[in-house]
């Protein structure tokens, strides 16, 4: 009885030792093959193979961009959520079950409704330069 309650632990403490290297391992690794010199470039952000002209806190973006982020958001909650219930559908019952997803669907459509009576999706015209 004790020698199974011991190789138990045996196990337990495999597991716990390929968890630490796993987790350590990808560490110590690079930093065994990086290069120990470091160049003023190196430091410098990458920004699409475009060099940096400016700060990165001195450009404006326009705010559309970040409404279509929150969309994004939006639908990417929306797919979370509707996984789990597709997958659990046959447990609860097709009226309740139908009636919760509705009304979710048509709380997450608002999140678009609203952007687009707001004007979200007209971008503003820019001006030509000729």
């Amino acid at each position: 009885m004790t020698e199974s309650l011991l190789l138990d632990y045996i196990y337990v403490f495999i597991f716990l030792v390929g968890g630490i290297c796993t987790a350590l391992g990808p560490f110590i690794l690079s930093n065994l093959v990086n290069p120990r010199s470091v160049l003023k470039r190196t430091l410098e952000p990458y920004e699409c193979g475009m060099d940096v002209f400016d700060s990165a806190w001195e450009v404006r973006f326009h705010i559309a961009y970040y409404l279509y982020a929150l969309i994004f958001v939006a639908f990417a909650v929306d797919i979370l959520f509707l996984y789990p219930v597709a997958t659990a559908f046959h447990v609860v019952s097709a009226a309740h079950g139908l009636t919760v997803l509705f009304i979710f669907v048509f709380v997450l459509s608002l999140t678009v409704v609203y952007p687009w009576a707001k004007g979200v999706f007209t971008w503003p015209k820019r001006k030509k330069i000729y």
